[in-house]
Parts: C-alpha cells; structure tokens; sequence
C-alpha cells in the first residue's frame, strides 16, 4: 500500500484519531488489522507517543530534586551527600542554572577561620625571616681559607667543568644570581685574578633592558661594560609571561676567565681535597678521581 492507494488517506485518518485518544502501537494495528509495522509507521508518522506509553527514567526524581536543591544554594558536594549520586551526574542535571553565591563569607565561624589563617601566615612569615636574620648573623666574617673553601665548592657545583671527551681546563661560571657571581668575583679576586681577565657576556631574553642590565652586572663586577662581549639573547614567543621575568630580571652573567687552565687544575684539586675530606681517611675513592 502507498500514499497513492485510495484506502491510505482515511485510514491515516483513523490512526491519528486512535492515536491522539491515547492507544499504543499495538491497540491501534489490532483495532485497524495492520499485519505490517512498516505501515503502521507510516499511518502514524508525526503523532508523538502518549505519555503513559513512554518508559520512566528512573533518575527523573532524582534530578529534579538535585535542580532544587541547587536552586536553594547547594553545592555540588552538598547535593552529593543529600542525593547519592556523582557530581558528574549532578552536574549534567543543574549545569544550566545559575551558580550560587559563596554562602562562606556570610558564616561567622568562616570568617574566624580566614582571620586564624592571615595571622597563622603572619607569624610564620614573620618566624622566616628571624630565622634566617638570626643565622646570617652568626656569619660575621670570612677569612680566605674559608672563602678558597666556599669558592672551590661554589665554583664545582655551578661552573664548567673539564671532560674526558671535551677539554675545557678554564674557568667559566655563569649565574643569575647577583650575590652568587658577588661571592664569585671576590673569590676570583682572592686568586689574583685581576679585572681584565674577566670576560662577561649575558645571556638574556630580549623582553628584558638589555642595557640597563648590562649596567648592573657592570657595576657589581667591576668591569667595564664597554669591556662586556657580545650578548646572547633568547627571543620570547609572542605571549610569553613567565613569573621569573620581573622587574628585577637581569637574565644570566656568564664569566670567562683568560689564561685559566692552570687555576683551573687547581680548582679541581681543592674540590678533590674537600670531597675526599668528606669521604673520610680510609676511603680509596680519592685516588681515583680524575
């Protein structure tokens, strides 16, 4: 049978009647005796389903009790432990609505807590910089052999150092520090190394003032910056915003020492005599360090 048989269009017709009084699929093909679903379908093509022929959601009350609970200002967690139910879930029933406001600031006992926490942090800042005040006084002064000590163990930990399978025997340090390369230029200074031996470079990010911080390191150093090499600059990807670029960024000071490697064997060896001190007497680890 097709829209063009003669019998099609009134017998739509019933359908849609029977349809629209509230029958199923099945009360309607035994009141008309249609053997075929496929015309059935068709008959009712474009008539929804009555209501008590559709299958029941079993979390429909479920989420309607969570869209009012959110509408009386729950959170999600609150929800949760009310309902039973994962966040997930409730999140798909009350995304649409509107978030509600901190109700936090409004609790007397959470105001207390962000005033225990602001003078909890308080005290703790304040207990730092004793600390750290108090133990930088016990440091009243250096002598040279404790500055050869400190220099020789600052120098291994940050500077360059010579390879088997790439000589390097000279002095190169480079740091971002300015009480580090501080520490580093008067130890150079202990070792009679005099100014213009020191070749400076920066390597830094073009974001930065390359000439004021040519300056700094100038200043702090003791070389001319006229006297400084060439920089390296880093250009930053448009966008860039790292935390560690500042005001007071002054990118890093590389120091290259002419005519170093004699120091620099000497360097090595007051490392070797500072670790194999540590490794302690009847250690044989010493003896073959290179």
């Amino acid at each position: 049978m097709t829209n063009t048989h003669p019998g099609f269009e009134p017998l739509r017709d019933e359908a849609v009647v029977l349809r629209r009084a509230g029958l199923s699929r099945r009360q309607i093909r035994d009141r008309l005796n249609v053997d075929s679903d496929h015309l059935l379908t068709r008959l009712l093509e474009g008539e929804p389903p009555p209501e008590w022929t559709k299958r029941p959601n079993a979390k429909d009350g479920l989420r309607l009790k969570a869209r009012s609970l959110r509408e009386q200002g729950l959170t999600y967690d609150e929800i949760r432990a009310e309902l039973g139910v994962s966040k997930s879930s409730i999140s798909a029933w009350v995304r649409d609505l509107p978030k509600p406001a901190p109700r936090w600031k409004k609790v007397p006992q959470m105001e207390r807590l962000e005033r225990a926490q602001r003078a909890f942090r308080t005290d703790r800042d304040e207990e730092r910089l004793r600390l750290t005040r108090d133990a930088a006084q016990e440091i009243a002064d250096i002598n040279d052999r404790e500055l050869l000590l400190i220099g020789a163990a600052l120098y291994w930990a940050e500077g360059s150092k010579d390879k088997a399978y790439a000589r390097r025997e000279s002095l190169t340090f480079i740091n971002s520090d300015p009480r580090m390369i501080q520490v580093y230029v008067r130890w150079l200074e202990l070792l009679d190394v005099e100014r213009h031996r020191m070749r400076c470079s920066l390597h830094i990010h073009d974001s930065a003032d390359l000439v004021e911080a040519t300056e700094f390191w100038s200043e702090l150093t003791g070389v001319p910056a006229g006297d400084f090499l060439k920089p390296s600059v880093r250009h930053d990807n448009p966008g860039t915003n790292r935390l560690n670029r500042g005001p007071s960024y002054r990118g890093c000071l590389r120091i290259y020492v002419t005519n170093s490697a004699r120091l620099y064997q000497q360097v090595e060896g007051w490392w070797q005599g500072i670790s194999g001190w540590a490794a302690g007497p009847t250690d044989d680890r010493l003896s073959g360090m290179v």
